[in-house]
């Protein structure tokens, strides 16, 4: 296991019908030969048909940690099945550090459906020169599909890696309207500022003017950059929040000081 592939594929060939296993190996080798692009996308779509939509491998610790050491910021546990398959087909492809290899992986996002987006944009960190696919990553953020946002947001390193500050900032505020856990956010106290924490607190403060209450993960962004302003605002959770509130508060408090 000593390749991104070989990893997927010992622990997908035990979570899978033999008859599954066998059409990925007969497609990973059709790609690798130098199938067109019109194929590659059809395999990308069929693959359904013979790998289980649901559920996943089994990943054992020591996977885990392979996959961690093959590229740090990488959790595979919560991929299914079906995405292991399709991030494999992927990364068969003949040319894949060309720019036609770039341009396949790049037309398999247009007929996508949201299955095979999110196994497309999970599969985008573990290509050659991820930084290519900056821009559809961050498409994948603008998404109004929860499960394809956390597909780029979450669990994976290229948004820390490859993101300008923008980009990074916008996920992060993106998170906390679709309720994605920012704990499974790769670096992410690598890259807090006081202007992240600005904006996690003006969010704060229309959520409190609305009657609504502020996400507890609001307070991750806060940390130790918001300022008098910041600790303020965390007193205030700390105290007449909800209970979630309160205690994420009160443990960004503790840690602040």
């Amino acid at each position: 296991m000593n390749s991104i592939p070989d990893l997927l594929a010992s622990a997908l060939r035990e979570s899978i019908p033999a008859e599954g296993w066998r059409w990925l190996e007969k497609a990973r080798a059709e790609l690798g030969n130098g199938a067109g692009l019109e194929r590659f996308c059809g395999l990308v779509s069929l693959s359904s048909r013979y790998i289980p939509r649901r559920g996943g491998p089994v990943w054992s610790a020591a996977q885990r940690a392979q996959a961690g050491r093959l590229l740090a910021g990488w959790d595979p546990e919560r991929w299914t099945s079906l995405e292991c398959g399709r991030a494999l087909l992927v990364l068969a492809l003949k040319e894949l550090e060309a720019p036609r290899g770039a341009s396949m992986v790049e037309e398999a996002f247009r007929y996508a459906d949201m299955g095979e987006l999110c196994a497309l944009y999970k599969t985008l960190a573990l290509l050659p020169e991820p930084k290519r696919f900056v821009w559809r990553a961050g498409e994948g953020c603008r998404s109004s599909m929860k499960s394809v946002f956390e597909a780029v947001a979450c669990d994976n390193p290229l948004p820390v890696r490859h993101f300008d500050d923008v980009a990074w900032r916008q996920m992060l505020i993106k998170a906390l309207f679709v309720e994605a856990p920012l704990s499974r956010v790769f670096g992410l106290e690598t890259r807090l500022d006081a202007e992240i924490a600005r904006m996690a607190l003006d969010l704060a403060d229309e959520r409190r003017s609305a009657g609504r209450p502020v996400n507890p993960d609001s307070w991750r962004l806060v940390a130790k950059h918001g300022g008098a302003r910041g600790i303020a605002s965390l007193e205030r959770e700390s105290a007449s929040g909800t209970p979630a509130g309160k205690a994420a508060a009160s443990e960004v408090l503790a840690r602040s000081r």
